[in-house]
């Protein structure tokens, strides 16, 4: 069975990888490509967008603008950024109530694509092995602990493979964060310089030239 043996390692491979950005970082990645696209809800997305960009640069005028010195300026811009508040806040509401809509389906259905669809296949495929061990190669405890539930002995099970597979990926994971970890420790390092000490001669002080005799 070696499209079932590579389907269930890419599953334990998509689990670990939800499990590891998080549900929330790859539903807001989702809806940002959802809303790229001419949906229902890529216009209202982007005058969000629009009235944020506007919000930040009124703030910041307002911010470089003294409200006893330029009061007409500043109270004309606390006006505009009222306004863009209010705005945003009508616009936010309705997209906040469409985005967990989304966010539902999104979820409904990574969890259909990723732990219901192992469990569905770890139910139908309880019985049949995934491969075979070589006789004598474990002792019996071992092939009934491989081919649990209910494969045959002497083979590994779809649940003994699915186990195997979330194990080998997660050591692989906290492998290639060490190494990152350490790489990154090691860059920073090199860039670090180490001041020199002064190189003191014999019968100076520090700062006073030595007196010479004529």
């Amino acid at each position: 069975m070696p499209s079932l043996i590579l389907l269930v390692f890419i599953l334990q491979l998509a689990i670990h990888l939800v499990n590891t950005f998080g549900a929330a970082t790859i539903n807001s990645l989702l809806w940002n490509l959802f809303n790229r696209f001419p949906t229902p809800t890529s216009k209202s997305a982007a005058e969000q967008k629009e009235l944020k960009a506007q919000y930040f640069k009124i703030k910041q005028e307002m911010n470089a603008t003294s409200s006893q010195d330029e009061f007409a300026k500043w109270a004309k811009l606390r006006r505009q950024h009222d306004k863009v508040v209010e705005q945003l806040e009508k616009s936010k509401s309705s997209t906040d109530t469409t985005k967990s809509q989304f966010d539902s389906a999104v979820s409904t259905l990574r969890w259909l694509g990723t732990n219901g669809l192992r469990m569905f296949l770890q139910f139908w495929y309880s019985k049949q092995a995934m491969f075979w061990i070589p006789k004598g190669w474990v002792p019996y405890y071992a092939e009934w602990l491989l081919s649990f539930p209910r494969a045959p002995l002497g083979s590994v099970s779809i649940q003994a493979w699915a186990l195997a597979c979330g194990a080998v990926i997660l050591l692989v994971s906290d492998a290639l964060v060490a190494i990152v970890a350490l790489v990154k420790g090691t860059g920073a390092g090199v860039g670090v310089k180490t001041p020199r000490e002064a190189v003191k001669v014999p019968g100076e002080k520090a700062g006073v030239p030595e007196k010479k005799e004529l």
